[in-house]
């Protein structure tokens, strides 16, 4: 069998424990790395766990589980798919953070890899994807960390919640068939759903702004039925450089309490071209927290009906 071993590096400005913290902390990773979607840590056992990604490779949506071993004193993180998607046979690797002053590191990235039937077709395909997602992925590391301090103050988190006198299966079901949407709320003028791989969906829709104005966005969700689907979008609008979310429903002795959560990062650069001269990052936060909360809370009332009626 063919293993490639490949090796991707960067130099960062900050100092290597942060970058290695950052790098620990995989419940982030949405937030830092393009191509990730949504991480589930499964396990976790000393220095030792079990996590499950999804992500994008080619602009195709693909989910693995890796284990990791967390070395902070050595500031390395070792990681190999545990259940790896055709056409990977075998995924692992290292990163290895190295100080190279009080305020700079150079981060490594190693991989190492066999394709299925040891195929040269699908190795090359392999090669490609692991070459642009460690280009990619050490790209926005770097960015990230180097603006951790000054994303912090346009980086904002807020959920909404309804009570549903019904089921979370039925609740769950109405977020899930975002097919029907165009059908079933108002403010959805087109939708386009695909789910090749049970649990993984990509959904493009047109909504409409109270203005008139219509909005194409582009998300990939993840499903766990019937509880949680996590999503991030990657057609965003011009206000924001980061959207991420997760429609929640929790069983209570009332019903259900469904929760729309969402994460943001707002795009400086263009608050004044959007919201007009003068206008401030607290404006923007506002208008992009009014704008999502209210269509989170139409979709939300919309499947309390939904699931009231179906009682």
């Amino acid at each position: 069998m063919t293993t490639r071993e490949v090796e991707h590096e960067i130099t960062i400005a900050a100092p290597a424990p942060a970058v290695y913290r950052l790098l620990a902390e995989v419940t982030n990773w949405p937030r830092i790395f393009p191509p990730t979607i949504h991480v589930d840590r499964v396990e976790h056992d000393g220095s030792q766990e079990r996590i499950r990604i999804w992500a994008t490779a080619n602009g195709e949506a693909k989910n693995w589980t890796s284990r990791r071993e967390l070395d902070p004193e050595a500031l390395r993180i070792t990681f190999r798919q545990e259940v790896t998607a055709p056409p990977v046979a075998a995924m692992g690797g290292t990163w290895i953070i190295e100080p190279l002053g009080e305020n700079e590191s150079r981060v490594r990235l190693l991989h190492d890899y066999r394709a299925v039937d040891d195929d040269p077709h699908d190795l090359l395909w392999i090669d490609q994807a692991v070459d642009k997602n460690s280009r990619s992925e050490l790209a926005a590391l770097k960015k990230n960390v180097e603006f951790a301090h000054a994303a912090e103050a346009v980086t904002f988190s807020f959920e909404d919640t309804v009570h549903v006198d019904g089921s979370a299966k039925d609740v769950f079901a109405f977020i899930n068939e975002a097919n029907l949407w165009s059908e079933r709320l108002p403010h959805v003028a087109t939708v386009r759903l695909e789910e090749d791989t049970v649990g993984l969906q990509t959904l493009e829709m047109d909504t409409r702004a109270k203005d008139g104005s219509v909005h194409t966005t582009k998300s990939y969700r993840v499903t766990f039925p019937h509880q949680h689907i996590a999503y991030k979008q990657v057609t965003l609008p011009a206000l924001m450089t980061l959207h991420t979310g997760h429609w929640t429903f929790q069983d209570t002795d009332q019903g259900v309490a469904a929760t729309s959560q969402h994460t943001v990062t707002l795009n400086t650069d263009n608050i004044e071209s959007i919201l007009g001269c003068g206008a401030t990052v607290a404006d923007a936060r506002e208008y992009v927290h009014t704008a999502l909360s209210t269509n989170s809370r139409a979709t939300l009332t919309h499947a309390k009906a939904f699931a009231e009626n179906r009682r």
